[in-house]
């Protein structure tokens, strides 16, 4: 799974959402896109799930691009553990993401496969999305 190599902290706390992209929002390298349309947390196993996916779909022709990285640590105590005692272990690591935020980025495939791969890979992730044109 993806994780960070090193960090200032062990653990985070939850923080905020913002109510629009303002870094991420616009497409840099391909011709079609996965952008988010409502704010959450995707975890660096459904990253993986659609990295598959993408690698298998462009493995002849095309190319994909992963535009969000899981950074965010998330903790969480063993079941039946009383109140306290501090905060727990960390669990998994996830993206945060806002609305306007490209996810991914396919380009070398043509308008109808690119809307499908890009579907099926929506279908991994745990945020609401749509798939966006650069030329629009």
């Amino acid at each position: 799974m993806l994780a960070p190599k090193r960090q200032k902290y062990r653990k985070q706390f939850r923080g905020t959402w913002r109510k629009m992209a303002v870094k991420g929002n616009v497409m840099n390298f391909g011709s079609f896109g996965l952008k988010a349309m409502s704010k959450g947390w995707i975890k660096d196993r459904e990253i993986e799930a659609a990295r598959v996916t993408l690698a298998r779909a462009t493995r002849k022709s095309g190319k994909f691009w992963i535009k969000i990285f899981p950074d965010k640590p998330i903790t969480k105590k063993p079941p039946e553990v009383t109140m306290g005692a501090g905060k727990g272990d960390v669990s998994h690591f996830v993206a945060s993401v806002v609305p306007g935020r490209i996810l991914f980025e396919v380009d070398g495939l043509t308008e109808a496969e690119s809307f499908l791969v890009l579907k099926n890979v929506a279908a991994k992730l745990s945020v609401k999305t749509k798939v966006a044109n650069k030329n629009i």
